[in-house]
């Protein structure tokens, strides 16, 4: 039994949900998203409660996963999803640059990026980046893409990282 499945889904006042064949539109003060879902697993709507039924236990993972996405969807249009990132290192520094993101991560360069479509990107510090935007999978897939342009190392723990992210240290050849 699926348990975040069978979890009715709560849709806050402002939110309007439409759904046409396949596709789910969820629109809300901050937007709208849009997203395909699978036909086989049903969705109900009975005033404010949305609850998924499947036909039987090989779709039991979609599920659960359709479950999540259309809650992501609903708390992506009403509050909207933030990843905030650091950068940790001697010299290391980011800037917003009109619509890009400049970073000076010890490469002989610097590094540019834009943000994609619906996400947004504000610079408060030097050393902190936030992401933020209505799709959780778009803006951690940005935050995602920022990290791996200097991946945090073990040894000294330099790098870009999460906020809440913890970096497992190693002790280097002479520290035995």
């Amino acid at each position: 039994m699926s348990r975040i499945g069978n979890k009715a889904i709560t849709v806050p006042a402002g939110v309007t949900i439409t759904a046409d064949g396949e596709n789910i539109t969820v629109k809300g003060p901050k937007g709208e998203l849009t997203r395909h879902f699978a036909p086989e697993i049903e969705m109900h709507q009975e005033g404010a409660e949305i609850t998924f039924t499947r036909p039987d236990d090989s779709w039991k993972a979609m599920h659960g996963t359709m479950r999540a996405n259309l809650n992501n969807m609903i708390v992506g249009v009403t509050e909207g999803f933030v990843k905030k990132l650091k950068l940790v290192g001697v010299g290391y520094r980011a800037q917003k640059q009109g619509a890009k993101l400049v970073l000076a991560v010890g490469y002989s360069h610097p590094v540019e990026m834009e943000a994609p479509a619906g996400v947004e990107f504000d610079v408060p510090s030097n050393t902190e980046i936030n992401v933020s935007g209505i799709s959780k999978q778009v803006v951690g897939q940005f935050a995602a893409e920022i990290r791996a342009v200097r991946s945090p190392e073990p040894y000294k723990g330099k790098g870009i990282r999460y906020v809440d992210e913890y970096v497992r240290r190693q002790e280097g050849k002479t520290g035995k």
